[in-house]
């Protein structure tokens, strides 16, 4: 079974379909809340999309219509759009919900001298080219008469009352769309903090459900997995990648759709409100694609190489603080700093190279935005002049243009954040697709009672491929015997009891107990009956009574302290100040080697199991300790079938058989005295041993 790939070596693509389509399964459960969250931009869309139009009409209809050509209001006429001017009712004609059949005179009011006068005149002088057009020109009073550019008009003079009337009437409009345009915002905030809540919770389950299916993975891998894996490279899959993930479901999963939407609706509203300016402005989107494209090359490349110049300043961080007591023992800190620098250099100029590609981007961006801006300001402003289009419309295009390159200018945060949930993705899925594990068999075997028989039947296991760390091993120990191991380092004696346990399966032969193959058990089962004193003792964060207890409800205060009395761990309980409720540091840190192999026996016993396993159990204890835990053995074994791995052979003197073994064999097999008398590799040892103790 492969590895987890490290990190420089995910080099996969800036999207992946199938990929992608894992990651939205885990969204799949939530599909209502996310379509709600789209359906809220949606409508939040509508209303930024709404802000520019309702300006455009403020300008138009009310705050620059006061010189626009009225004529009479027919019958028919918008309510809201009738002015009532000195016992006649108007109406502007850009108001008409139709110009196909106008009347055959219009009216405008002109200003000369601070004085306002209504004239009247042909309603094609209003449409010369097709488009409405107030009549223009310098205008002076003859008489009874205007004249504007060389044409003469009856002068009609407004009462000051009349033009407050007209005032009051584009007032009153442009309140109403005011308060419109405060509804829209108000409207899109609540909207806005009403989708942010409800993504975020969505967003936060899925990750919640990423992070609880990846550690109840992880919990279901085989040892022979975590050998080859560093526990650093795991801890980050659960955290930094799923946070990785965090960022491309809360930014890319709906606000694509944000975007979308955007883009959309904009090009449908400048279509709408002039064609001819719309096609103008989108002069933007060829140079975009080229300028996207661009990017997204170099982009791509620069990112991969920061990836791949991180991973090696983690790994460097990592070796050299966790060896920074040999590197200080040794004065190798210049080595490691230099070393250090050079790899920390490399990152400088990869990062560097990122950060142009963004500051090229994002100027790029800008510069195609002015020069739309400025064909606008151009043709628009010059067609706003000659009154072929009206001001608000120009306004209108401007702002929309503006918000046309808002979601692209996000293209670059977007494309970093869907590259790294790509790239953390893959190393998730190769983790969730490991299936390292020791599997459970289909109908698994029940023993109604155990009574602790062990048989090793030739017995071949190794951690990798064929380099056999014990070679066709076989012994019985039967019900209620201590049987003890000892031999060199790398001898094998360690994995005999990790096999007994099940926690690696043999390659070749068997393992029984009560005469039933292990591999015929559940895991859980099997080990429910057997309990582990390791050499390394490892102490959860929390209490003394938690670490002895294991989420095991049914086991009381009372049961604990009756076992750590057993365990003879009674006199440094008692010197804690809150007894076996004594917060626990990581690890145990603040107890003794021999306090925590004390609260190991504990933990062991708290479970009754029916066979014992000791590996190095006493090797970190101090001779005071360990004769209280000789002392207690000799009652807790009784009984039980034990298993001890030792390396000092004074400990294990008094067992029912002692198995020798070298290199992966077993080589010698019979009590304490039986294997002195015949002058082996266990007279040797122990000789070897009793010579260290006489001479020290």
């Amino acid at each position: 079974m492969a590895d987890i790939i490290q990190d420089e070596e995910i080099m996969g693509k800036a999207y992946d379909s199938k990929i992608m389509k894992r990651l939205l399964g885990f969204a799949k459960p939530y599909a209502g809340w996310i379509l709600l969250c789209i359906f809220m931009l949606l409508i939040m869309t509508v209303s930024n999309l709404a802000r520019p139009y309702i300006m455009k009409i403020a300008i138009d209809d009310h705050i620059t219509a006061f010189n626009q050509p009225m004529i009479v209001a027919p019958v028919n006429a918008p309510k809201g759009a009738v002015i009532a001017l000195q016992g006649q009712r108007y109406i502007r004609i850009q108001d008409m919900p139709s110009r196909s059949t106008l009347p055959t005179e219009g009216c405008q009011i002109v200003t000369i001298n601070r004085a306002d006068y209504l004239i009247k005149a042909p309603i094609s002088v209003f449409h010369p080219t097709g488009h409405l057009t107030p009549i223009t020109g310098d205008a002076k009073k003859q008489g009874h008469t205007i004249i504007i550019s060389g044409h003469s008009y009856p002068e009609v003079p407004l009462s000051p009352a009349a033009i407050k009337e007209i005032h009051s009437h584009d007032a009153k409009g442009v309140m109403n769309l005011g308060l419109l345009f405060l509804i829209l915002i108000v409207v899109g905030v609540v909207l806005n903090y009403i989708q942010t809540y409800v993504l975020q919770w969505t967003v936060q389950r899925i990750i919640y459900q990423i992070r609880k299916l990846i550690f109840e993975h992880i919990q279901g891998l085989s040892l022979a997995f975590f050998d080859r894996n560093p526990v650093g490279r795991l801890v980050t899959r659960v955290m930094n990648d799923t946070q990785t993930l965090n960022d491309m479901y809360a930014n890319i999963m709906v606000n694509i759709f944000n975007d979308f939407f955007i883009l959309l609706g904009i090009i449908i509203v400048m279509l709408q409100m002039n064609w001819q300016l719309a096609l103008l402005a989108f002069i933007a989107i060829p140079l975009i694609g080229i300028a996207t494209s661009i990017y997204r090359i170099v982009a791509r490349q620069a990112y991969r190489q920061v990836r791949v110049k991180l991973a090696k300043i983690n790994a460097s961080l990592s070796e050299n603080i966790s060896g920074i007591r040999i590197i200080q023992l040794f004065n190798k800190q210049r080595q490691s700093f230099e070393q250090f620098e050079e790899i920390n250099r490399d990152h400088f100029q990869s990062s560097w190279k990122e950060m142009t590609a963004n500051a090229v981007f994002r100027p790029s961006m800008d510069l195609i935005y002015d020069f739309v801006l400025a064909i606008l300001i151009w043709f628009g402003g010059g067609r706003a002049i000659s009154h072929l289009i009206n001001f608000g419309t120009l306004y209108a295009f401007i702002t929309y243009v503006e918000q046309f390159f808002q979601p692209i200018n996000d293209l670059t945060e977007k494309y970093n954040i869907l590259q790294s949930a790509m790239a953390s993705s893959e190393r998730i899925f190769i983790l969730l697709d490991t299936e390292d594990r020791i599997q459970n068999p289909e109908v698994p075997v029940t023993l109604p009672k155990v009574v602790g028989r062990i048989e090793f039947e030739h017995v071949w296991f190794a951690y990798l491929g064929e380099d056999w760390v014990l070679k066709d091993v076989s012994f019985t120990v039967e019900p209620g015997q201590t049987v003890a191991f000892v031999g060199a380092t790398g001898a094998g004696k360690s994995s005999i009891l990790s096999l007994i346990s099940r926690l690696y399966d043999v390659q070749k032969g068997s393992i029984k107990v009560d005469d039933v193959d292990i591999r015929q058990m559940s895991k859980e089962e099997l080990r429910r009956h057997i309990g582990v004193v390791l050499q390394d003792v490892f102490l959860f964060t929390g209490d003394v009574a938690s670490n002895i207890r294991l989420n095991q409800t049914d086991i009381t205060d009372a049961t604990i302290m009756d076992i750590i009395g057993k365990v003879n761990a009674t006199h440094f309980i008692n010197k804690l100040s809150h007894g076996i409720h004594e917060p626990v540091q990581e690890r145990g840190s603040t107890f003794s080697f021999g306090e925590r192999q004390l609260l190991s026996f504990a933990r062991a016993l708290a479970y009754d199991p029916t066979i014992l396993v000791l590996d190095e159990a006493t090797s970190n204890i101090d001779t005071e300790t360990e004769v209280l835990i000789q002392n207690a053995l000799e009652t807790l074994m009784e009984g039980r079938t034990t298993l001890i791995v030792a390396h000092r052979l004074s400990t294990i003197q008094h067992a029912d058989q002692i198995i020798v073994m070298h290199k992966g064999r077993v080589r010698e097999k019979g009590t304490h005295q039986v294997l002195l008398q015949l002058g082996g590799l266990y007279h040797d040892l122990y000789e070897l041993q009793y010579h260290e103790r006489t001479t020290a």
